[in-house]
């Protein structure tokens, strides 16, 4: 494997060989994968970079690990959505764009949904912990998935976050006041208003 060991991101080479070699030896729904330590060393790459590629295609819903027994293809078949977004974003670097555009608008689409499900109380508590924590852009916006309550969401955009991250695209830091202000927006239930901070937030001219 030619990726260094050291990258961050070396899973996403991993998940992509790991696709290929499901496709070229016949792997079915049921099927068993290769241990951790089996494919580490096929792959010749660290456990813990083969566990995260796992951890990413059982997010997608292509594989479920069975505690005492192990890795297995999952039987996906008519699931089209989580088909075309698995092999999209694993097809080659021409995604960079789109992969943005779409965590962005999932991100949009759970704040909005947030205004409509959410309580006062709830957004409430949620402006104390930002308040009072640090943390950082992924955590803030993990939170917001979570008030939003969509499950299909929230597995879309943990699979975009970490592609996002590993290209790397420039982007400033955010001031804690700002986040604070979003999350006041969501408080007015006012769709303008947190359109408008988080378009500020992700330095977007409208989205």
């Amino acid at each position: 494997m030619s990726a260094p060991e050291s990258s961050t991101k070396v899973y996403i080479e991993i998940v992509k060989q790991l696709r290929n070699m499901i496709q070229v030896e016949g792997y079915q729904a049921g099927d068993k994968l290769p241990s951790e330590r089996e494919l580490s060393e096929r792959l010749n790459v660290g456990r813990s970079s083969v566990r995260e590629a796992f951890r990413a295609l059982e997010l997608l819903g292509l594989i479920e690990t069975r505690r005492g027994e192990g890795t297995f293809i999952r039987d996906f078949r008519g699931h089209n959505l989580v088909q075309l977004l698995s092999t999209f974003i694993l097809q080659d670097d021409r995604a960079r764009t789109d992969i943005k555009e779409t965590k962005y608008l999932i991100e949009w689409d759970c704040l909005w949904l947030a205004a409509k499900k959410v309580s006062e109380e709830e957004l409430q508590s949620f402006r104390n912990w930002a308040e009072s924590t640090v943390y950082t852009d992924d955590e803030f916006f993990y939170h917001i998935i979570l008030l939003a309550d969509n499950h299909l969401f929230m597995r879309m955009w943990t699979i975009l976050k970490d592609y996002y991250n590993s290209l790397k695209f420039d982007q400033e830091p955010v001031a804690k006041a700002d986040y604070i202000k979003l999350v006041d927006s969501l408080l007015s239930y006012n769709e303008q208003l947190i359109k408008d901070q988080y378009c500020k937030i992700r330095n977007l001219s409208s989205i």
